[in-house]
């Protein structure tokens, strides 16, 4: 496996540090989408704060507050798009961790950015299943996204769609 990022206990690092089945490199390797791209079924699994019944996804922001940055996510996006095969995938869960909200959204939170445009997702998923969007009308995109959101909120979001 080659990465530029681990993160464990002092175990799991001492493991890496010895073992030749882990390569650390530089972010010119591990996010080159041109070297990616040649890799058949290239996929990219990537998180996400919320996506909308468009499929777009916002990734860095709750609300107009900054919790992360781009990232790697739109390098694998793009080799995924390229890639003879390849898909790209985001997984998150269905609810914020309180349960009080969805992030599977009807629109975007005022204030969001959006990170992965919707014609760049195939796949959501979360702990209710996959929501395959490539191809689809918008219409079908809305009916994929809100099967697979928590069933507490199924309805209001069918009657926003």
């Amino acid at each position: 496996m080659t990465t530029g990022e681990l993160a464990g206990d002092r175990e799991f690092y001492r493991f890496c540090g010895k073992t030749r089945l882990v390569r650390m490199a530089t972010t010119r390797v591990t996010h080159d989408v041109a070297a990616l791209a040649t890799l058949p079924r290239f996929t990219s699994v990537n998180s996400t704060v919320e996506v909308d019944l468009q499929g777009q996804a916002n990734g860095e922001t709750i609300g107009a507050v900054q919790i992360s940055g781009v990232g790697g996510s739109q390098d694998y996006v793009d080799a995924a798009a390229l890639s003879r095969g390849g898909l790209s995938i985001l997984a998150l869960p269905s609810t914020t961790d309180d349960g009080k909200r969805s992030r599977i959204v009807s629109r975007l939170t005022p204030g969001a950015v959006v990170t992965t445009p919707r014609y760049s997702i195939d796949s959501v998923v979360t702990e209710f299943g996959v929501a395959r969007l490539k191809g689809k009308s918008l219409r079908a995109r809305a009916e994929a996204l809100i099967a697979v959101a928590h069933p507490d909120f199924r309805g209001a979001l069918a009657a926003q769609g």
